[in-house]
């Protein structure tokens, strides 16, 4: 791999474990003299932009020409966090098109077929975590310092719900115990990117909860919408609503939240959800998306006002939480 030109790619809407995995295994890649790239599909929250090696990141519907040649020159192409083209978007054709050998490392449910090699785990708590774990399998590790150790652990702690989440394995612990031991200081990573709010998005977050908020009790489901012209109101920024769907699970009782944000043609699905509620079935079969068997995500092309009526009605009529 040393004289190999690598491109790392992560899903649209990047998040804390899409940035923190892709920068991690950037800079394994680079202390082994391989020459690496990160390109993102659209451009990820401010919260996450204080990651060491986040301003060599290219932002694909920002800078295509230079995605597009950095994808076509490639001799291995990464695929974070996402495990399906479509995750992508545009992205994936030109990555679907590359001759490049294509290497996933997810942890997503169904992966797809056309990977040249996989590092597939459902049970891995984040692609973080499987960052560290291919690197300690190549015998990487050695090279780890406070850097990747921050990178990894934002993907860690944001995608466990910061530690919560019944993904979190000793492994995990194990994990961050060696990311510490490299130089890691959590507590400024949690600051980082947990205690950075704006007056603005405070404000929409308890208008959300004071005005949004619908709770049925008999079926424990809870729904928070809010429409696009409400963002715009609030000085919207990418990842304003980051972890509101949260809120709605943490009511009592409450075994399936979803969080729906109205975007310009389209609405956007954040599902949550307990136990046995398997939201990925939901999201995949009715919103034209999925995930993880408690958290995932979807979309479809209508108002938020007819999201909100559709959502209704599949609680209703197809699925019994």
């Amino acid at each position: 791999m040393p004289s190999s030109k690598v491109v790392i790619t992560t899903h649209r809407s990047p998040d804390g474990d899409a940035i923190g995995s892709s920068l991690g295994l950037y800079h394994f890649l680079i202390l082994n003299g391989i020459e690496a790239s990160v390109i993102i599909p659209d451009p990820d929250p401010e919260f996450l932009r204080w990651m060491a090696g986040h301003e060599h990141i290219t932002v694909f519907e920002l800078d295509q020409e230079k995605a597009k040649s950095l994808i076509s020159e490639a001799n291995v192409i990464f695929s974070l966090d996402y495990n399906r083209l479509d995750r992508i978007a545009e992205m994936g054709a030109w990555v679907e098109k590359a001759s490049a050998k294509k290497i996933l490392i997810d942890h997503h449910i169904d992966p797809a077929t056309y990977f040249d090699f996989s590092l597939s785990d459902t049970s891995a708590s984040s692609t973080a975590q499987l960052v560290f774990q291919f690197a300690d399998n190549l015998g990487w590790n050695s090279l780890l310092n406070k850097e990747i150790a921050e990178c990894l652990y934002s993907g860690i702690m944001t995608d466990t719900g910061s530690f919560k989440f019944s993904s979190t394995s000793a492994y995990t612990h194990r994990v961050v115990a060696d990311l510490m031991d490299a130089g890691l200081v959590p507590d400024h990573v949690h600051n980082s990117i947990f205690d950075n709010n704006s007056y603005d998005r405070l404000q929409l977050l308890g208008y959300a909860l004071s005005n949004k908020f619908e709770y049925d009790a008999d079926l424990g489901i809870s729904i928070i919408g809010v429409s696009l012209s409400e963002k715009n109101r609030f000085k919207y920024q990418k990842g304003d609503t980051e972890g509101l769907v949260n809120y709605g699970l943490s009511v009592k009782g409450s075994k399936m939240a979803v969080f729906l944000s109205e975007e310009l043609n389209f609405t956007k699905f954040s599902f949550r959800s307990k136990g046995q509620v398997d939201v990925n079935k939901i999201a995949r079969a009715y919103f034209n998306g999925g995930g993880h068997k408690n958290a995932a995500g979807g979309r479809l092309d209508m108002s938020l006002k007819d999201a909100i009526n559709y959502l209704k009605d599949v609680i209703q009529n197809k699925i019994s939480p």
